[in-house]
């Protein structure tokens, strides 16, 4: 009896999914898109679901990639892979005339295919749930989102000191919520000095996602507005970004002494902070303390560097739209923007798995230590 043919698809009707098929006939010949942020003109995050191909070699164009937020990002990135969805490794890309060429042979009958290994909605409530049966750790919900999902933060610790971190205020940066995870996990063991020293030097508050509609809908960069947040800091409305009005409120009830906003860029192989040069109430003392965190977390992780960066603002330029500046200028406190990659970090790459999930989180953990060293000098 003939086998039965099995049909060739591709999908992304799930959390965080996004892609548009254009053809797919067979699998050396598949043509897709990138479907845009709802109300946007953004787009560069895909995730989506190759079915129908085990053991045979895929090709997948994604055609529309000159057109995207950042081209610059996709000359030497691969996309990731998983037939599991807890382990992602790169795979074969190439970048050539616009079009993103993605070439793999499936070990499974379905495996998903990503710009970078996603870290869905239902993780995060997994994260919250377990997080809130940790002793001395409070959850709670800021306030609801466009699309009425929750604004989660995570809070813990009993010292004078207010220290915010928060992450994925744009949501196709999914490394970050993977640094969230890492951070939080050192924070709530009972034997670790670096969480110990900081629960009793501060209160501390953590936003692991600021935009959970853009995530869901597979957003690279906006809610569901399609409004980028971290160019909302200076005047947030309930219309175009609530998620900024609670989270800038709740920071105004508490003040903030330490603030660093999680991304990831496209185009640099590094990770790296920008700071908040350029405002118009800037101080030496926090310039003296932004050099010494950076250099100190240097010292304490191979990823991290301080040769490569976004250009500082000149002086009285900075945009405070934006969360870094217009906390540092609103607080006067030591804040940063940490960056990671898209694609692998020069200074320690890794062929099998590029910049990871397990290296975002270690990165969380060592952005904790480097506070530490820091945290008595924020006031």
């Amino acid at each position: 009896m003939a086998a039965a043919l099995v049909e060739v698809t591709v999908s992304a009707a799930f959390d965080s999914g996004n892609i548009e098929v254009l053809r797919c006939e067979r699998p050396h010949d598949i043509d897709l898109a990138i479907r845009r942020d709802a109300h946007s003109d953004f787009y560069q995050w895909f995730h989506f679901r190759l079915s129908g191909t085990k053991g045979q070699a895929c090709t997948l164009r994604i055609t529309n990639c000159a057109g995207s937020a950042y081209p610059g990002g996709w000359p030497g990135y691969r996309a990731v892979v998983s037939t599991d969805r807890q382990t992602w490794k790169r795979t074969d890309t190439t970048y050539a005339d616009g079009i993103l060429t993605i070439d793999v042979t499936p070990s499974a009958d379905s495996i998903w295919i990503a710009y970078f290994a996603p870290y869905s909605m239902e993780r995060h409530h997994d994260l919250i749930a377990r997080l809130g049966h940790a002793p001395g750790v409070s959850t709670r919900v800021l306030g609801r989102t466009l699309d009425g999902q929750d604004l989660d933060v995570v809070e813990m610790g009993d010292g004078p000191l207010h220290v915010w971190l928060y992450a994925r205020q744009h949501p196709g940066e999914s490394m970050a919520e993977w640094w969230m995870e890492g951070a939080l996990d050192r924070l709530i063991e009972s034997d670790d000095a670096v969480a110990i020293g900081l629960r009793s030097r501060a209160r501390l508050h953590l936003i692991p996602n600021m935009n959970p509609d853009g995530s869901r809908r597979g957003h690279l960069r906006t809610n569901a507005a399609g409004t980028n947040l971290n160019r909302e800091w200076a005047g947030p409305s309930l219309d175009r970004s609530p998620e900024v009005v609670h989270t800038l409120a709740a920071m105004d009830a508490t003040g903030v002494d330490f603030a660093m906003d999680v991304h990831g860029d496209e185009s640099l192989p590094h990770n790296f902070i920008a700071g908040f040069e350029g405002i118009p109430n800037i101080t030496e003392r926090q310039l003296t303390l932004l050099g010494e965190y950076k250099n100190i977390l240097a010292r304490i992780s191979p990823d991290f560097q301080t040769r490569v960066g976004y250009p500082p603002s000149a002086p009285g330029k900075a945009n405070l739209t934006m969360s870094t500046n217009q906390l540092a200028n609103r607080f006067g406190c030591l804040a940063m923007t940490l960056e990671m990659p898209f694609k692998d970090a020069a200074e320690n790459p890794d062929p099998v798995a590029g910049w990871s999930p397990e290296r975002s989180a270690q990165l969380g953990r060592d952005c904790l230590a480097a506070l530490l060293e820091v945290i008595d000098r924020l006031r």
